[in-house]
C-alpha cells in the first residue's frame, strides 16, 4: 500500500500537521475536515478526533487552497502525482468555506479475491457504498490488465481519483492510459472519444452517474470493448430500481400478455421484463472491504428475479491469511418463490419500479408484446432422440444450478441453450431426489410428453457426463485437453519445489487456465497467467 501522506499534510496549517504528526493513527487517517468556524477534524477507519481547540479561520482555509491543484467543476482539486483529493464547500458567492481532504492511497493485491472474473475478457461493473473501495478496486484492475495481461487499457478519469492529479498518471496504474475530463457534463463524450482514437481493449471508468454516460457504455460495450467501472448503488437490486441507470443491466418494462399467454406461463396479465441485453455481463457487489457479492450470469439472474426468485449471487471473502474462500450461491426451489417476489400470486397487482409505466390494455387477440414459445417437435414413438437434433436442444433446469449448467455448456461447446419456460423445453433436467418426490413442474412436464433427465448430483461433473451422454458428446473432446492441463499443473509444482523458481506451463484455454489456477491455490502456491492469447500460459510460482 503507498499512500504518500506526507504531500497531503505538507498543505496542511502548520499548527493542524505538526498534530497529525505526532497522532499514534496517522497511518489509518481517511480524511480531515476543515469547517470554517469549527474545530479541524481527523477522520479515522474508527474514531474521529479534534486536531485543535480554535476554530478552523479562513487565513487557514485559504493557506490550503493555495497549495493544491485548480478546483475544476466537481469542485475537487488534488496534489500532483498524488490519488489525494481535496474538495471544497463554497457560499453563494463562491468562496471555499469548508474542505475534505481525503488521504488517497493505492493498494496492490485487492484484486486477487476477482481476479478470474476481470481476466475472463467479460465487462465488469462494481457497486457499492462510498469509501468501500470501489475505486481502489478499479485502480488495480486497470494496472493489473496493462501490465499482467499486456492489454490496451485507457481509463476514463473524470475526477482524477484513479489517476491522480497533474498530467502524468500516478503508477498505481501501470502502463494503462489516462484521459482526462475537462467536465463532468462530457465524461461521456470522453468515453466515446477513448474507443474511437485510441483504438482500447479495455476501458475503465469511475461513477457511471447519468443517462448519457449508461448509452456510451452500451456503445461502447457493442463495439467489442471489454468495460470495467463503477455505478452509484449497493446492490444490483437497488441498480434495477433507478430509472436512470437500469440500462446498465438491461432495463426493466412492463409487458402485457394476451390471455392464452399467460395463462401458458400461470402468471397475471401484465409481467415485468428485461428490456435488452445488459451493457454489462458480470456486478460485483463491494459489501466490505474483504467480502464481495459476484452475480456471473446478470441476465439470467435479473430474469429469474422478474420471476419472483430472490437475487443469489455467489459469496467470495478474503481471509485473514489472504486465502479467499468462495461460497456458491443456494440452490433456489421453482416450485416457491419467496414471500413478496415481484410477480407475486397471479392475482397481486406488479411491483412498480420508478420510470417503468404499464402499457395501454391492449386486447388479447392482437395486443401482445411476448410471443408464445416455440411449437413442439413430431416425435415418432412419442420420445425425442435429441442426439440427432440439428439445432441447438432447449434445456428447462429444475432444481439444478443454472451457473454450473451454463459453465458446462461454455466447456464443451455443447449445442444446446437453456430456456426460462416449459413449454419451450426440448427436454427437463432435475436431480435424483427431486425425480423421485415428483413435484408438480415434473408431473406437467410429463403431461406433455417433456422427457426429464436426471443426474445425481447438483455437481459440474454429474451436468457435464449428462451433456456428453445426451448430446453424444465425445468423452475425449471434453476431458481428454483438462486430464493434460491438469496434470502440467502436478508436475509444474513439483518442479518448484525441487527447484524453488518459477515454472511456465503450456499455453491453454481459459478455461483450463482457471482449473489450474485453483490446483496450484489447492497446493499452497501462487500462479500468474502470462502473455495474450492464444499463447497466454500460467507460470507457478514458489513459496
Amino acid at each position: 500500500m503507498t499512500d504518500d501522506l506526507g504531500l497531503l499534510l505538507e498543505v496542511l496549517p502548520p499548527a493542524i500537521r505538526r498534530r497529525l504528526d505526532e497522532h499514534t493513527e496517522r497511518d489509518d487517517l481517511i480524511e480531515v475536515v476543515l469547517d470554517l468556524g469549527r474545530p479541524p477534524e481527523a477522520r479515522f477507519a474508527d474514531s474521529v478526533a479534534d486536531l485543535a481547540e480554535q476554530p478552523v479561520t479562513r487565513e487557514e482555509l485559504d493557506y490550503v487552497v493555495e497549495r493544491v491543484g485548480r478546483f475544476g467543476q466537481d469542485n475537487r482539486a488534488g496534489i500532483e502525482r498524488t490519488l489525494h483529493r481535496i474538495s471544497g464547500i463554497r457560499n453563494r458567492d463562491g468562496t471555499v468555506v469548508g474542505l475534505t481532504c481525503r488521504v488517497g492511497r493505492a493498494v496492490f493485491g485487492t484484486l486477487e479475491v476477482v481476479r478470474d472474473v476481470i481476466e475472463a475478457d467479460r465487462s465488469v461493473l462494481l457497486l457499492g457504498r462510498p469509501g468501500v473501495g470501489k475505486t481502489t478496486l478499479l485502480r488495480e484492475t486497470a494496472r493489473v490488465l496493462a501490465d499482467d495481461l499486456g492489454k490496451r487499457v485507457v481509463v476514463v478519469d473524470t475526477s482524477n481519483e484513479i489517476a491522480g492529479d497533474g498530467d502524468i498518471p500516478h503508477p498505481g496504474i501501470g502502463r494503462a492510459r489516462r484521459m482526462q475530463v475537462p467536465s463532468p457534463r462530457e465524461q461521456h463524450a470522453v468515453m466515446i472519444e477513448a474507443v474511437e482514437n485510441h483504438m482500447p481493449e479495455v476501458i475503465v471508468i469511475d461513477e457511471i452517474g447519468t443517462e448519457a454516460e449508461a448509452l456510451a457504455a452500451r456503445t461502447i460495450a457493442e463495439r467489442g470493448v471489454q468495460l470495467i467501472a463503477t455505478a452509484h448503488g449497493n446492490t444490483l437490486e437497488n441498480l434495477l430500481q433507478n430509472p436512470t441507470l437500469s440500462d446498465l443491466v438491461g432495463g426493466i418494462q412492463a409487458v402485457t400478455l394476451s390471455d392464452d399467454e399467460a395463462r401458458r406461463r400461470g402468471t397475471q396479465k401484465t409481467v415485468l421484463e428485461r428490456k435488452a441485453p445488459p451493457t454489462f455481463d458480470v456486478v460485483i457487489e463491494i459489501q466490505q472491504k474483504d467480502r464481495l457479492a459476484v452475480h456471473h450470469e446478470v441476465a439470467e439472474e435479473i430474469d429469474y428475479f422478474l420471476r419472483g426468485a430472490p437475487l443469489n449471487p455467489e459469496l467470495r471473502v478474503r481471509t485473514r491469511d489472504g486465502k479467499v474462500r468462495i461460497e456458491e450461491a443456494p440452490e433456489i426451489d421453482p416450485d416457491r418463490p419467496p414471500a413478496g417476489s415481484l410477480q407475486g400470486p397471479r392475482s397481486a397487482p406488479p411491483m412498480r419500479f420508478p420510470g417503468v409505466e404499464p402499457p395501454r390494455s391492449q386486447r388479447s387477440h392482437g395486443g401482445s408484446k411476448v410471443t408464445s414459445g416455440p411449437s413442439s417437435i413430431s416425435i415418432p414413438g412419442g420420445r425425442r432422440d435429441l442426439r440427432h437434433l440439428q439445432r441447438r436442444v432447449r434445456i428447462f433446469p429444475y432444481a439444478v444450478s443454472r451457473s454450473k449448467l451454463e459453465r458446462a455448456m461454455r466447456k464443451l461447446h455443447a449445442p444446446a441453450r437453456i430456456v426460462n419456460d416449459l413449454p419451450e423445453a426440448d427436454l427437463v433436467l432435475t436431480t435424483k431426489a427431486h425425480d423421485r418426490r415428483q413435484p408438480r413442474r415434473l408431473r406437467d412436464a410429463q403431461a406433455r410428453g417433456t422427457p426429464i433427465r436426471v443426474v445425481r448430483s447438483n455437481t459440474v461433473t454429474q451436468i457435464e457426463n449428462f451433456l456428453i451422454r445426451e448430446l453424444n458428446l465425445r468423452p475425449q473432446d471434453a476431458g481428454a485437453e483438462q486430464e493434460r492441463a491438469l496434470a502440467a499443473v502436478e508436475q509444474g509444482i513439483q518442479e518448484v519445489r525441487d527447484n524453488d523458481h518459477p515454472v511456465e506451463l503450456p499455453p491453454q484455454m481459459s478455461y483450463l487456465r482457471r482449473l489450474q489456477h485453483e490446483l496450484v491455490h489447492d497446493h499452497g502456491l501462487t500462479s500468474r497467467s502470462r502473455g495474450e492469447e492464444p499463447y497466454r500460459r500460467v507460470v507457478i510460482y514458489p513459496e
